[in-house]
């Protein structure tokens, strides 16, 4: 990760995402709290997380949008207008503000699927190819470290000084990552593409999902894989209720491992992708989740620790596989609709297994449950193992087959080699047989388009 460090552009990116990423980590958790104290319901603060995510469905259209302007101006822009949204907290003051609340959220998520498109594309211009992983990898291990204090240092300080204090501080952290990121040279920028009619471009992420064999198995075995691994949300609380018999706060202890887990997992991840390729990395990723889950099935303080431990392994993992092989993957005019249709299909079953989760809890044994999950998970770990060789490791090529043997071209009579008109023994055209090039197609890395610096 040192490399990547080394470039002066990547190190103002990283500047200004650390300030950005700090103020999203404090943001979440302190909505969600904000609106519990105005209302005294924990469904009502349960709904500010799924206003967060319902934007989700708008994910194509964004992605569209993304991708009609410039990276960098559009990400700079796209921050200012995110601080800009958290204006209208300053007038929350009672429980009849609590749709502000709500809608300030549901804003912000859409604004989070914008920032995290225009992400992927300035990443995939600034960063040399070779270099991707590591660019990912350091993101995913600085957003993991701040998963361990953010949401505690949020909730302390909405506790120390109340909701408009965090919404002002999330405005500066924005906005510190929008003058940061001004500061980036302006690269180079492709020829523009053929403008298609909107329909067309709309649906041009999901179709390049779909039609790249690689990209289409990393969404279906992460798919299933999300299907059951959200079960965990509610699951841990009835491992540690029904299984530890401690109290609810424990939860906090296990998911400050877990983080732990997440800075490892981080900054294993690019050494992941150079030996196993992103499809690799990201089966790597799923399946590390079933022995954790299937640990978690037996009630042990020890066990558990070394279970959240390797959960928290797999989410970097499965996270720079998988954006490191959209941005490998994917002409860059078309990154923005790519990764934000991606973050639709992935978050539709996360949402869709929380809410399941938190349902079959209810009627099932919490071990039966995490059994099921770590079944799931190891099918589709082994689903996407299988399909590793769809995006090879950096600098190795798939083996050449052998051609076909070919047959000598008959031996002339030494007179007729001086004869006019005749063919000599050096030209192909007549006497030696076409080599098979069937079998030479280029990879996709031949025709991928390149980056122009």
């Amino acid at each position: 990760m040192r490399t990547i460090l080394r470039r002066p552009d990547f190190r103002l990116l990283f500047g200004g995402l650390l300030a950005s990423m700090a103020a999203e980590s404090i943001l979440l958790l302190a909505l969600a709290i904000w609106v519990k104290d105005l209302t005294g319901s924990n469904g009502l603060a349960g709904a500010t997380i799924f206003a967060v995510i319902a934007p989700m469905t708008l994910a194509p259209l964004v992605g569209w949008f993304v991708d009609r302007y410039p990276r960098r101006p559009f990400f700079v822009a796209a921050n200012v207008v995110t601080a800009a949204l958290l204006v209208p907290l300053f007038t929350v003051r009672d429980a009849g503000d609590v749709w502000v609340v709500y809608l300030v959220a549901a804003l912000y998520g859409l604004s989070s699927i914008t920032l995290g498109a225009a992400l992927s594309g300035l990443i995939r211009e600034l960063v040399p190819v070779e270099l991707l992983a590591e660019a990912n990898g350091v993101l995913q291990t600085v957003r993991q470290g701040i998963r361990l204090v953010g949401p505690l240092v949020g909730a302390a300080l909405y506790a120390a000084l109340g909701g408009w204090a965090l919404a002002g501080i999330g405005m500066v952290g924005f906005l510190t990552a929008a003058a940061v990121v001004t500061a980036l040279p302006t690269p180079q920028q492709l020829p523009p593409a053929a403008r298609l009619r909107w329909p067309a471009e709309l649906g041009a992420g999901l179709r390049h999902l779909a039609g790249e064999p690689a990209l289409r198995r990393a969404l279906l075995g992460y798919g299933l894989g999300s299907l059951v691994m959200g079960f965990s949300e509610s699951l841990i609380f009835a491992y540690v209720d029904q299984g530890l018999n401690r109290d609810a706060a424990f939860v906090g202890v296990l998911v400050t491992v877990q983080g732990v887990g997440g800075l490892l997992g981080g900054l294993c991840s690019p050494t992941l992708v150079r030996r196993l390729g992103e499809v690799g990395t990201l089966a790597a990723g799923v399946a590390f989740f079933s022995p954790a889950a299937l640990a978690l099935a037996y009630p042990d303080l020890r066990l558990g620790f070394a279970a959240v431990l390797l959960a928290g392994v797999s989410l970097p993992l499965t996270m720079v596989g998988l954006h490191t092989l959209i941005q490998r993957r994917t002409p860059p005019p078309l990154v923005g609709r790519v990764a934000a249709a991606t973050q639709a299909v992935v978050s539709g079953p996360q949402a869709f297994s929380i809410g399941a989760g938190a349902l079959l809890v209810g009627f099932l044994d919490y071990r039966v449950l995490f059994a099921l999950v770590g079944l799931a998970t190891l099918a589709a770990g082994s689903y996407l193992w299988r399909g590793r060789h769809l995006s090879p490791p950096p600098g190795t090529r798939p083996p050449t087959p052998p051609t076909r043997p070919t047959l000598p071209a008959p031996r002339r009579p030494v007179e007729d080699a001086d004869r006019p008109g005749l063919p000599q023994s050096g030209d192909r055209r007549h006497g030696d047989p076409l080599p098979d090039t069937a079998s030479g197609r280029p990879t996709w890395g031949d025709r991928s388009p390149r980056m122009h610096r």
